[in-house]
């Protein structure tokens, strides 16, 4: 059973960061240990919010308590999101140091939670500079929408052969994996939402229908999934598929009951046997 180290967010009401990663990691038979960023009541999306954000002391208080108990050399990855602050940052970094003495092989999963394309940056200029000047050349993976891939690259893209141009940029600056978690552009249907994975093996793209509506949390979950899928398969392709699969069925049954939180217990089955199954299809 592979045990992940989750460091980011987390929400009492609804589904974002670890309050969206967790479940679905155990429900894939994954051991977590999640460790909060911030505890808001609930996602900035709403008009309001409350809860504090953590500081970085704290944050590497329960680090430091996890590694007290000689527990990192069990860690297969460290997975990290939502930070709350560029100060916490340095702790994520410190931690995927020691976890990666204690245990070589386990990986550092990096989705760069900041902006997106319909929205801008929602996190500080200090958090997108630490996202692309310390994390990209410290991952092993990282799960950038467009929006966030753009930035880390400093390329624009148009094409799907700019996407996957600027992934193999953004892997040329340190992640082995890159997957690009919404791809868009000329000569690619609106009727479709793609993601796009490239490793040493090569690239594969999968495509699912596009629901008409937006959900907070999907790639959370989505990241999620596919470390899931990669600690077990190592294979580009399958994971891609599997996670595609997954995501699109609970963001399909979250459709049908008009929420506007992901039913991820709800769901449940689909994170483990989709009623949807896309296929991963090799483009380098």
């Amino acid at each position: 059973m592979p045990t992940v180290l989750s460091i980011q967010s987390a929400v009492a009401y609804g589904h974002v960061g670890n309050s969206a990663a967790v479940f679905p990691l155990q429900r894939l038979g994954v051991e977590v240990w999640p460790v909060p960023t911030v505890i808001f009541s609930n996602h900035t999306g709403y008009p309001s919010w409350r809860g504090p954000v953590m500081s970085a002391d704290d944050v590497s208080e329960v680090l430091t308590g996890v590694a007290e108990l000689g527990a990192l050399p069990r860690v297969d990855a460290l997975l990290c999101g939502y930070l709350g602050t560029a100060e916490i940052g340095t702790v994520l970094l410190d931690t995927a140091a020691a976890v990666k003495q204690a245990h070589p092989e386990a990986l550092f999963c990096a989705d760069p939670v900041m902006g997106d394309v319909d929205k801008g940056f929602y996190a500080s200029e200090e958090i997108a500079a630490f996202w692309r000047d310390e994390v990209v050349g410290a991952a092993d993976i990282m799960t950038p929408n467009l929006f966030e891939l753009e930035f880390l690259t400093g390329r624009s893209t148009r094409s799907l052969a700019d996407v996957l141009a600027a992934a193999e940029v953004l892997r040329a600056a340190g992640p082995d994996v890159v997957v690009v978690t919404s791809v868009v552009g000329e000569g690619m249907g609106a009727e479709s939402m793609r993601m796009l994975g490239t490793c040493a093996a090569g690239a594969w793209l999968v495509e699912t229908p596009v629901l008409e509506r937006s959900f907070t949390g999907s790639g959370d979950v989505t990241t999620a999934l596919f470390l899931a899928h990669w600690l077990r398969t190592g294979d580009m392709a399958q994971s891609l598929g599997a996670t595609a699969s997954a995501v699109y069925s609970l963001l399909e049954a979250t459709a049908r009951t008009g929420s506007s939180e992901l039913q991820l217990v709800t769901a449940q089955e689909d994170l483990v046997v989709p009623r949807f199954t896309f296929t991963a299809t090799r483009v380098r």
